[in-house]
């Protein structure tokens, strides 16, 4: 009942907070004047909401005086998080960050300019659009919403509050990655018509989830946030929210296919499918607390002819395509292998004739941690505020790109082949799967757009 008073009373602050902004700008200035005193200063004051395996991303981006950032708040339901995000940070900037608990703080504080929301999927889009709604530009990370209709939504947001929202796809912001799309884009495989975009890993044996207490430090109430209530279950708050149920995870697809299929559908330039097939199911561990599917295949059709294919192995690491992650994109001329590391373009006869591979830093199928393409993609979102970047992932595209891992998660949930509108990729065929399209809010977290 308390975290829902805090949300009222953050929703009434929020829509004053927006008013003052529009007509008066921050902190009385008109919005004239606090534009030349940012353009002066240009320095932003950032706030990580959601302290687990990302934070190592934010490190670099954060620290580099070319950044010009001043780190507000380390913010986390959990204590043990936040005292260790904390210590991490001393060794990295010459200041000391606010310790917050809860979010709502965070975003009703009217000296935070943008935050960094690295929470669970289920807060990603409650988050983000509280955030704009209280005037502040968010990088939000993949995927950027728990839902389709949340997707929909943060694009709304982002239209009536005008502020930068940037989802952490990350491979966006990859200088080899844009080398080779602008080639394919150029016509150098010739036409493309499919792609093929996977993830392999060795997730092994998860615990079965028990009834036990709050793990000391942990504020359940928050972390649950916009789901509703339940019992706190054993070694649900740290990671293994990912495979218990659907109320705050999108399974492994939306985990970690959102990156591939991005990329998938940036080569092919194409937007929302006709149709949606997967074949899916749990293979290892049968009688372990892993409820959802292990293994997924889906085929993604759209108009033209074109195809995205997602092999996606949770516990089988065969690297079936030479790496543990990436995305083949085949045109009627030739064929390229995409990266994290870069890519390799082929001709027709599967000669190699072009290549930049090798050179980047940043995580494959590891856990957390960041490298150079999550600096480059961070500092854009910071730049993009500045106006002085054109932003690499406007959260429309990131949009797009999630709502394919949502329909093969709704896919393999019902049983169905979806049937899609291609204007929007709402499901048209199957009732049982268009009730998946929104979710149920905890009362007082539902969207106010």
């Amino acid at each position: 009942m308390k975290t829902n008073n805090n949300r009222r009373t953050f929703i009434k602050k929020s829509v004053l907070a927006t008013a003052g902004i529009s007509s008066l700008g921050a902190l009385g200035f008109s919005a004239k004047s606090y534009g030349n005193i940012l353009g002066a200063n240009d320095r932003l004051n950032i706030a990580i909401c959601g302290l687990g395996r990302r934070l190592g991303a934010y490190y670099d981006p954060i620290s580099l005086p070319v950044s010009n950032v001043n780190l507000v708040y380390l913010c986390d339901v959990m204590k043990s998080q936040r005292e260790k995000a904390a210590k991490n940070f001393a060794k990295r900037i010459d200041h000391n960050a606010k310790l917050e608990n809860s979010i709502f703080k965070v975003i009703e504080d009217p000296q935070v300019d943008a935050i960094i929301n690295a929470t669970p999927d289920h807060w990603h889009a409650p988050g983000t659009w509280m955030a704009v709604e209280a005037g502040k530009h968010v990088y939000v990370e993949k995927p950027c919403s728990h839902n389709p209709r949340e997707g929909e939504l943060l694009v709304e947001y982002q239209k009536k509050y005008n502020k930068v929202i940037q989802m952490g796809n990350q491979q966006r912001s990859s200088s080899p990655s844009q080398e080779i799309i602008n080639a394919i884009h150029n016509g150098e495989i010739g036409n493309p018509y499919k792609a093929t975009a996977f993830y392999s890993n060795s997730r092994g044996r998860v615990v079965n989830p028990t009834k036990a207490p709050v793990p000391e430090g942990l504020d359940w109430d928050l972390f649950q946030g916009p789901s509703p209530r339940k019992e706190y279950m054993h070694d649900t708050w740290d990671y293994n929210w990912h495979w218990y149920g659907w109320d705050f995870g999108t399974a492994e697809t939306g985990n970690n296919a959102t990156h591939e299929l991005d990329i998938a559908r940036w080569a092919l330039q194409v937007e929302f499918p006709n149709r949606v097939m997967v074949d899916s199911g749990k293979y290892h561990w049968p009688d372990d607390g892993w409820t959802m599917y292990d293994t997924m295949d889906a085929v993604f059709k759209f108009e033209g002819n074109k195809t995205i294919q997602w092999d996606g192995k949770s516990r089988n690491s065969m690297k079936t395509y030479g790496g543990g992650r990436g995305t083949i994109i085949y045109g009627t001329e030739g064929s390229a292998f995409i990266d994290r590391s870069g890519y390799k373009q082929y001709d027709r006869d599967g000669k190699l004739v072009k290549e930049n591979y090798g050179s980047g830093s940043e995580a494959g199928t590891a856990l957390g941690g960041g490298g150079d393409v999550s600096t480059t993609h961070v500092y854009n979102f910071f730049q993009a505020i500045r106006g002085k970047e054109k932003q690499n992932s406007p959260i429309d595209e990131g949009a797009k790109s999630t709502l394919l891992c949502h329909l093969a998660n709704i896919a393999s949930r019902t049983g169905d082949v979806l049937e899609c509108d291609t204007k929007d990729g709402h499901i048209t065929n199957s009732r049982a799967a268009q009730k998946l399209w929104s979710r149920d809010y905890e009362k007082g977290y539902e969207p106010t757009i």
